[in-house]
């Protein structure tokens, strides 16, 4: 019998629920909506993600090879860091809160999972062939993206030091890649269509970056959170001339890189807003709450309509014959 074949970016869905759930639960704590919706995006996301590592565990178990060619694979490869990275998000929203000394050993053995695929990923780029042209803005999701959600995952739990480490280690992974990234972005043919979305995740470091600053600073804004929004503002705003492009695209899994991207960057203006006491700061706020409520939902709503028809999941793979 053929097993559905379970791509590693398909943990970005779980991500983007999480990073959705943080959105509301930064709004909950400053008293602009109930927390109860939170908690609920927080319990969505453990679900799906539980459901995508058993579906992906049975793949690889049922096809001979399939992890190693994953973890091999120059495109695909970045996301399967995402299976250590999401459960240690929800850990630190969805258990930390609750029960405290649970969460700070789930979150600090998930921060050294994350520490060793960071270290694994960088080290095989390193060591294996890798074609410029195969660089994509995934690839900031091990070290770059696993680094910042450490550090404001570290604060949740008390770990300031270890945040303040991930955090060197996420923003200095930022600089390093993200001047290869836009290298290849400028000056080499465009992304092929399958990976158009993950042009969204330009706004990922900035963005998370901040969240993770004001973490660490205790929701007080000061140089260096200004300098992130600074750039999170030029990444926003060269997302807007890229509309075109992705306007153009047929609906696909990858459009999940969407959510997770525009989730951190409504939460960034959340503390912005809550902090710096803007004119219209309650409408504002529910304007920031409302846009990545409104995307995910519509990708979800998608997602789910593309399963019903059997669209969602790419071609099954045989199981290997016995002997």
């Amino acid at each position: 019998m053929a097993v559905p074949r379970i791509p590693l970016p398909f943990f970005g869905i779980s991500l983007g629920l999480a990073g959705l759930a943080g959105t509301w639960l930064t709004a909950a704590r400053e008293g602009s909506v109930p927390i109860d919706v939170g908690r609920a995006l927080v319990a969505l996301a453990a679900v799906v993600w539980c459901v995508t590592l058993l579906l992906y565990l049975r793949y690889a178990v049922s096809v001979r090879g399939a992890f190693v060619a994953d973890m091999m694979d120059s495109v695909g490869s970045p996301f399967g860091s995402l299976a250590v990275i999401t459960p240690m998000l929800l850990a630190a929203q969805g258990i930390a809160p609750y029960a405290p000394d649970a969460g700070r050993t789930v979150v600090d053995v998930l921060i050294v999972l994350t520490l060793l695929a960071a270290g694994w990923y960088t080290g095989q780029w390193i060591y294996g062939p890798l074609d410029l042209d195969q660089l994509h803005p995934g690839y900031f999701l091990p070290a770059t993206g696993g680094g910042l959600v450490a550090a404001f995952s570290a604060v949740q739990v008390g770990q300031e030091r270890v945040a303040e480490l991930m955090f060197g280690l996420g923003i200095i992974s930022w600089v390093v890649l993200g001047s290869m990234i836009l290298a290849r972005l400028f000056f080499r043919p465009p992304m092929p269509p399958g990976l158009t979305p993950t042009l969204a995740i330009e706004v990922v470091p900035a963005s998370m970056a901040s969240v993770a600053c004001f973490a660490l600073n205790h929701d007080r804004i000061d140089r260096l959170s200004a300098v992130l929004v600074g750039y999170c503002l030029l990444m926003v705003l060269a997302q807007i001339r890229l509309l075109p492009v992705f306007l153009r695209l047929k609906f696909a899994p990858g459009f999940w890189a969407f959510t997770f991207s525009w989730s951190t960057v409504a939460t960034t203006g959340l503390h912005w807003t809550s902090t710096g006491h803007p004119p219209g700061e309650r409408v504002l706020s529910y304007l920031l709450l409302a846009a990545p409520t409104v995307l995910v939902g519509a990708i979800a709503v998608r997602t789910l309509v593309a399963m019903a028809r059997h669209q969602f999941l790419p071609p099954a793979a045989p199981r290997p014959s016995s002997a």
